[in-house]
């Protein structure tokens, strides 16, 4: 490809920079299997049927097109047409609904996969990138333990990042009920309006908030002022949850024998439970923020945010929440929650902001030598002994230089380079020697038990 023909929002990491995806990826997959979440990958495409109907989001929706059906698209309706996903969790309850029969419920699952979305690219933000989701789904109902359970494991997971430079990350947690009970009781109709106007507090402010409120979700004044007033509202356990809560509806009238008070005290008793019980497992992990609303149209209880310390231009970087109504087969449902990591926002961070970076490129921790490419085969054999060991080792392309084939290894970051025996026509042969580039070192070694130190042989993320 011509130098300069990269496009914007689809990110090429660099070798050094893939070796911190990777790492990023097999330590949320970790803490994930720790806590008994099963892997899954579903298809890249879904129909438009499914994707067109949730929320904001499916304004970015990529669809797809053979180059012979170029300008006659318009002759298949969208919803048969197939699109990119762009969320992880779309696919899942189509999965979860074809698949019934085969899995174990509740089905806990982790998936960390590429989704695509047509949003404006800017640092951090792409159109195609990796998420990290963990779900738990249930067939008819689902405990709302879970909705405390799921984001403490997301906060396991995100702790365990730290050695790489990642900040502390603090869930921000709300329920949909308790904004939807509010809001009507205050003589709201269009909810999911004010909720996706509300969800835009932090990237546009009060102001412009309570401007969308009136224009486009008919709030009077008050009405809007009411509405940022519950998003303004914090705690720090559940008790002064509730206390603060009920104060603000008595002073704009709403009842506590309305219809709209009784749905909003179900999301307040739910939103209590998660704070005061995630508070006595993990201090300070999940705490309440009545401003939290998620654009998406499927949440219909808990909703989460996860906001990183001294990170507050990066917004989110892990989302999620209940849904009850999203996947249902004949009278079944099947509820679920969830959250997903935006890994490769993370991996954008951890690199440009927080200095992360692989210790090497190769995961190689041998480079065996080629004195010419007659002995070739005989720097392969000990390489294949290296490699039947658990040692990484790799064959110098050519046999070029000895000089040459050292500087190989030293711009991958190969820290042992090996020798096979060799010698001068008439003389004895000296035996394999192995060096060590970074110290100098080097000594006599057999490929049936030599032994690279462990801290040099470990291709390791630093900061």
């Amino acid at each position: 490809m011509a130098k300069g023909a990269s496009i914007s929002g689809f990110p090429e990491w660099l070798p050094s920079e893939r070796v911190v995806e990777q790492r990023v990826i097999d330590t949320l997959r970790k803490v994930f299997e720790l806590n008994g979440f099963i892997g899954i990958e579903t298809r890249a495409v879904e129909t438009g049927a499914s994707l067109l109907k949730k929320g904001e989001t499916s304004k970015e929706i990529y669809l797809l097109s053979r180059l012979q059906e170029v300008g006659h698209e318009s002759d298949t309706p969208i919803e048969d047409r197939l699109g990119l996903h762009f969320d992880l969790t779309v696919p899942l309850s189509r999965y979860v609904v074809e698949h019934s029969g085969a899995l174990t419920f509740p089905f806990k699952r982790w998936q960390i996969q590429k989704v695509w979305r047509g949003e404006r690219p800017q640092e951090g933000r792409f159109r195609e990138f990796v998420q990290a989701d963990i779900d738990v789904i249930g067939a008819g109902d689902l405990p709302d333990h879970y909705e405390v359970e799921l984001p403490l494991v997301m906060v396991s997971a995100l702790e365990e990042l730290r050695a790489y430079g990642l900040p502390k990350a603090t869930v921000h947690a709300n329920n949909r009920k308790l904004s939807e009970g509010f809001y009507r009781g205050l003589g709201l109709t269009d909810i999911e309006g004010v909720l996706r106007e509300i969800d835009k507090l932090d990237k546009i402010g009060a102001d412009e908030v309570a401007r969308l409120l009136s224009e486009t979700c008919g709030a009077t004044e008050a009405q809007a002022r009411a509405c940022l007033e519950l998003a303004e509202l914090t705690a720090s356990d559940g008790a002064e949850l509730v206390a603060k809560f009920d104060a603000l509806c008595e002073a704009h009238g709403i009842a506590e024998d309305s219809e709209a008070y009784k749905l909003a005290r179900q999301g307040l008793d739910t939103l209590a439970m998660i704070v005061d019980e995630a508070a006595a497992i993990r201090p300070g992990s999940v705490i309440a923020d009545l401003k939290i609303a998620r654009g998406l149209d499927y949440y219909t209880g808990s909703v989460y945010e996860t906001f990183l310390d001294g990170a507050a231009s990066l917004g989110s970087i892990c989302s999620g929440g209940r849904y009850d109504n999203l996947a249902s087969q004949g009278n079944r449902k099947y509820p679920g929650v969830g959250l997903s990591i935006g890994l490769s926002r993370l991996v954008s961070y951890m690199l440009h902001t927080a200095g992360a970076h692989a210790n090497r490129v190769s995961p190689a921790a041998v480079l065996v030598a080629v004195w010419n490419e007659e002995d070739r085969p005989t720097a392969n054999r000990i390489a294949a002994h290296l490699r039947a060991r658990g040692i990484a080792t790799d064959v110098a392309p050519t046999a070029a230089k000895l000089g040459k084939q050292i500087k190989y290894a030293d711009k991958l970051g190969i820290p042992y380079v090996w020798f096979p025996a060799s010698a001068a026509e008439g003389e004895e042969s000296t035996g394999d020697e192995v060096k060590n580039i970074v110290t100098g070192e080097q000594v006599a070694a057999d490929c049936t038990s030599w032994e690279p130190d462990t801290v040099v042989a470990q291709q390791t993320v630093e900061i």
